[in-house]
């Protein structure tokens, strides 16, 4: 189906277009035509409440141990595992879960759903580097049509085919990648400065788009492109120490006391690790 990626500076109506699409706000001029029994979902993080004493079996799978995903039935736990969850994690009530293991929930809720059109407002907001490659592998297989706002525009550049530019004031154009967009805004914004004989007035400024993302410094950038493989090694070890815990449970209280030790500093390396993985994406985002 369609991928459009919708752009706009801040205020240009981007989320309040989706939300009109979406039925939940009515127009104040024009029309919109709708194909019959079109069936349009809006998703945004935090959007839909999770039942935090739910367990995950059951948030994942709520009617049965299977589920029907593009007309194949899964087994829960063959489900939970295309979102990155262990089978032992399937009793465990959702409001243990992390906040990036939560966001993998709705995700996998909101592939469930019968959609012909994905209303996507923000959706990478607050994801971490897992429940982000789920959230691109779950829409790059999604059979129909998505409309996407973000601010993640390496995200909308892989999945969207085409751009639409709101130009705040009303006007729209069609392009054919973010860059384009982009630069036709720039491009627009001086030349209506030059017309006008002097600068934006600094009490009225013009919105402007987000910001590009800064570039690292050579060895920030080699360290952000690791951090991947680097978090993934990580939380391997974190498994590993847990399997030597378990181990060590039968070993006596010595080599129970070392494995926990253990555990505890892999746990706390892949604390430091997304920390960093934070700090970075901040720096090539502000």
């Amino acid at each position: 189906g369609t991928r459009l990626g919708l752009l706009g500076p801040n205020g240009s109506g981007k989320s309040t277009l989706l939300r009109v699409l979406a039925g939940e706000v009515a127009l104040d001029a024009g029309t919109i035509s709708r194909a019959d029994g079109l069936q349009a979902i809006l998703f945004e993080q935090g959007r839909a409440a999770l039942d935090p004493s739910a367990s995950l079996r059951k948030a994942l799978c709520p009617n049965g141990d299977t589920v029907v995903y593009r007309d194949r039935r899964l087994h829960v736990a063959a489900w939970a595992k295309q979102f990155l969850f262990r089978p032992e994690q399937l009793d465990v009530p959702v409001g243990d879960l992390s906040g990036g293991e939560q966001a993998r929930v709705r995700i996998a809720q909101l592939m469930l759903q019968p959609a012909d059109l994905l209303l996507l407002d923000e959706p990478t907001n607050d994801l971490d580097i897992p429940a982000l490659e789920v959230l691109e592998d779950s829409l790059a297989e999604f059979a129909g049509a998505l409309v996407l706002v973000s601010h993640d525009r390496d995200l909308m550049g892989r999945l969207c085919t085409e751009v639409i530019g709101l130009d705040g004031r009303g006007g729209a154009a069609l392009y054919g990648s973010v860059g384009q967009w982009l630069s036709a805004y720039e491009r627009g914004t001086a030349e209506e400065s030059t017309l006008s004989g002097k600068p934006s007035a600094p009490a009225a400024p013009r919105p402007v788009p987000a910001a590009k993302p800064r570039k690292l410094s050579y060895r920030e950038q080699q360290e952000w492109e690791e951090m991947e493989a680097t978090i993934t090694a990580a939380e391997q070890a974190v498994a590993d120490r847990q399997a030597e815990v378990e181990r060590a449970a039968a070993a006596g209280h010595a080599i129970l006391s070392e494995a926990c030790r253990a555990l505890e500093q892999a746990q706390s390396a892949v604390e430091r690790l997304y920390g960093r993985w934070q700090e970075l994406e901040a720096k090539r985002q502000s």
